[in-house]
């Protein structure tokens, strides 16, 4: 009677969100706790958005919308692919769907079918994996490290693919690392690409705005391989718009299609609110204030976490993540506590330091853990503080 569905059974609950819901438990019983585990940006989404959402509301938006999003959505996304990015696309090729996530869901179901394979570099996002899983898809993980600054090469990328490749997953700049791929470096796997022309790569550019080394490189600019890319981007990261679920894909048209198909079966247009606050977002600008407070939030991560013994540590570039290498403490322990992996590291340093982190298994990669540095300055120094202090006890 209580059996679950085997796709389900199947699937892996998000460690993101389990620690974050961890953390917060030991909040409500009276604990300082601070979250390093959450990835959403700690900033109020801008006041010229908020406006154009209250003028929506009283322009009584508050109707059925249609499936691929309202018009001057769509032509905003495609405005702002045109006037950052310098690519063209029309309306019909984006799909406006409840965040990036959706998104990536939307084109793994109309893309892959069951036993073809997907490539995914490792660290990857949590959901990753498990939305290839929904398809009935097969993960197919290149492991990368700190010494490749957790990029992929065109060789391990040949290596990887097979005849039963259909797809490859592409994150910059990257959660959990904050790497970004060079315009090179996109231009070398695209050179591999181009001699499979059955794949399909999701680009998942949702941190395109939170970029350290300038202009964010996309690798839809390639043209030839440009009908076989699929952007994934949305207004969560960029402009503090996590709760508003507002992600789009720009593909080929073919793509677009079925994405519309599969969403006006499964949702149908998403928040009319939401949409019209996004279309303020999309013509205007990202905040450098915020970008700048990222970056120098990294800075004092990168300094703090560098002097404390067996963290090892890369500079991302992007996004706001770090995701040190740390099994130094492994095989240590304290207080009965034995520190096996990167898990049991997370757990005690919420329960010792009352810091929450991710363990770089969520990821797919063992011997590392990710840090957000999404929240005020003051509160990663305290961490760091307790970070040290707890990990000296290690013995």
């Amino acid at each position: 009677m209580d059996r679950v569905s085997a796709r389900i059974a199947a699937l892996e609950e998000s460690q993101t969100l389990a620690m974050t819901q961890k953390a917060r438990e030991l909040s409500a019983q009276g604990v300082d706790v601070i979250s390093l585990s959450v990835g959403e940006p700690d900033f109020n989404t801008p006041d010229h958005i908020k406006a154009a959402a209250k003028k929506a509301i009283d322009d009584n938006y508050s109707f059925y919308t249609p499936v691929p999003g309202f018009k001057d959505l769509l032509d905003a996304i495609v405005g702002k692919l045109k006037r950052e990015n310098g690519l063209s696309y029309v309306a019909d090729q984006i799909v406006v769907s409840a965040g990036a996530k959706h998104s990536l869901s939307n084109v793994l179901m109309c893309v892959v079918d069951k036993g073809d394979e997907v490539i995914v570099p490792a660290p990857y996002w949590v959901s990753y994996t498990e939305l290839v899983k929904l398809a009935e898809g097969r993960n197919v993980i290149i492991e990368t490290d700190l010494a490749s600054d957790f990029k992929i090469t065109p060789q391990q990328l040949r290596a990887a693919i097979t005849p039963k490749t259909r797809a490859l997953l592409l994150c910059s700049p990257s959660n959990p690392t904050g790497s970004v791929y060079t315009r090179d470096e996109l231009r070398a796997l695209a050179d591999v690409l181009r001699e499979h022309p059955n794949i399909i790569v999701l680009a998942d550019e949702i941190y395109e705005h939170i970029n350290f080394v300038g202009r964010h490189e996309s690798i839809a600019q390639f043209d030839d391989i440009r009908d076989r890319v699929v952007i994934i981007n949305g207004v969560s990261k960029g402009y503090a718009m996590t709760g508003w679920r507002i992600g789009f894909t720009a593909s080929a048209k073919w793509i677009a299609n079925a994405c519309k198909k599969l969403q006006g079966q499964q949702t149908s247009g998403v928040c009319s609110i939401s949409q019209k606050a996004a279309v303020a977002a999309f013509n205007g600008e990202s905040s450098p204030e915020m970008r700048a407070a990222f970056q120098r939030r990294r800075d004092l991560m990168l300094e703090g976490l560098g002097q404390i013994e067996g963290f090892r540590l890369n500079v991302p570039q992007g996004a706001f993540y770090l995701f040190p290498e740390v099994s130094h403490f492994f095989g240590k322990s304290h207080g009965g506590q034995i520190i096996s992996n990167s898990a049991d590291l997370a757990m005690y340093l919420l329960n010792q330091a009352h810091v929450a982190t991710v363990p770089g298994s969520a990821f797919g990669l063992e011997g590392y853990l990710r840090l957000s540095y999404a929240t005020a300055d003051d509160k990663l120094r305290q961490a760091i503080d307790r970070i040290a202090k707890a990990v000296a006890l290690l013995g």
